[in-house]
């Protein structure tokens, strides 16, 4: 079983998120600074190509990291339920203190 995260919490998708505000500005800076409008889309496509490489090893070790993570045990033999003045647990007769040989007289 997996352990739920938040949804605010996504480190890799911030990154994603302000490179491809990257890939967005930086054409516009160099078209403003007299670069050609090929030499900007070819930096777009650069930058594009980087950001979505960088994005599938973000997410690529996130998922290595998550299922590195062990899953939380759970208790193979859970406590028995306690009545009112018993003891629980294995062993417990719950107020028989008879053996097992002798049956119930009818």
């Amino acid at each position: 079983m997996r352990r739920a995260r938040p949804p605010h919490d996504d480190p890799a998708g911030d990154v994603v998120r302000w490179a491809a505000f990257s890939c967005l500005l930086v054409p516009v800076v160099l078209v403003v600074y007299g670069t050609s409008f090929g030499g900007a889309a070819v930096a777009t496509l650069g930058l594009a190509a980087v950001t979505a490489a960088c994005r599938v090893l973000l997410r690529h070790s996130e998922k290595a990291e998550w299922s590195a993570t062990p899953a939380p045990a759970e208790d193979p033999f859970p406590p028995a339920p306690r009545g009112r003045h018993s003891r629980g647990g294995a062993g417990s007769h719950r107020g028989c203190h008879a053996s097992a040989d002798v049956s119930p007289i009818d």
